[in-house]
């Protein structure tokens, strides 16, 4: 399975009257923030839900269901909710607070099992197949990698066009999708940078082993990008794009998201200011005269720990 240009512009006309097109600061000449976080739930996690369920037609009466770290259950529960779809959301024991408490207020069941989030999905598939729900993968369904990859359309038509897009990495679906998005997996787009902490180096791994593997996730980005393996399509986009893996730190994530916070007014949960991470750790050194787009990808985060 792939995800094509012609895709994403699909997925972006099935899907406009139900996502924000979400801004972009310029915070110094040639270097942009794209405020994915702004979206709808608190994250890009809804363009594929929408797409996903939309693009699947008529559903079940047991509607549908997801596991999630929590960002991408939140999705899920705000398109169900506004499609009028009832919603079943596993999470792992790691998941936010804010995040489960959201699930509830979104009208969702919320099962909260296993450590991590392969124990939950691992539950999510079983409980799928017993009652026939839809079930919408976290990153590697076509239509939900589609649906992320129009950030990277937006991102474009957005800022004229960037070197290089800066982007988090977790299960992969939401940098493949901007990589098709922006252009990257055609041969004419920009350069991709994946950003992954070093407790969750799922794409790092894969790279190396030269297909995706398991690996240990912990940290303080671990409720968002703690795929303990990367997707099947992100592999296949990604490595075929010639994507830059790049690790941080925790404490260059917990750095850039006070950054974040306190220069440009921006409130991030962790996993959203890893991409910024690269850059002010010295882990991405863009050159001179370098455009580059940074995407800040989730918000769904206590605003008391940014002091």
């Amino acid at each position: 399975m792939t995800v094509t240009y012609e895709d994403v512009a699909s997925a972006a006309e099935r899907i406009g009257g139900h996502v924000l097109r979400t801004p972009v600061l310029e915070v110094s000449p040639g270097l942009f923030l794209k405020l994915e976080q702004l979206q709808h739930s608190g994250s890009f996690k809804v363009r594929g839900a929408f797409n996903r369920i939309l693009a699947a037609g008529e559903l079940p009466p047991s509607g549908v269901i997801a596991a999630s770290g929590g960002n991408h259950g939140l999705a899920v529960a705000y398109a169900a909710k506004a499609l009028g779809v009832r919603a079943e959301i596993f999470v792992p024991e790691v998941s936010s607070p804010v995040k489960v408490a959201g699930l509830r207020v979104l009208g969702a069941e919320v099962n909260q099992i296993g450590a991590i989030y392969a124990e939950a999905a691992e539950a999510a598939g079983k409980r799928a197949a017993e009652t026939g729900a839809l079930q919408v993968h976290a990153y590697d369904q076509p239509e939900v990698v589609a649906g992320q990859g129009t950030t990277g359309l937006e991102l474009m038509a957005q800022t004229g066009g960037v070197d290089t897009v800066v982007v988090a990495v977790g299960g992969g679906g939401f940098a493949a999708g901007i990589t098709v998005g922006a252009g990257t997996a055609g041969g004419s787009g920009p350069r991709i940078v994946a950003v992954e902490p070093l407790l969750c180096p799922t794409l790092h791994e894969a790279l190396r082993a030269g297909h995706p593997v398991p690996v240990q996730v912990s940290g303080v980005g671990a409720d968002a990008l703690g795929a303990s393996r990367l997707g099947g399509i992100a592999y296949d986009i990604l490595s075929r794009a010639d994507v830059q893996s790049v690790l941080v730190t925790d404490d260059a994530i917990v750095a850039a998201r006070r950054v974040l916070w306190t220069e440009h007014r921006v409130v991030t949960e962790h996993a959203g200011a890893a991409a910024y991470a690269a850059l002010l750790s010295g882990a991405y050194v863009p050159a001179d005269g370098e455009r580059v787009a940074v995407v800040v990808c989730g918000s769904n985060t206590d605003p008391a720990t940014l002091a």
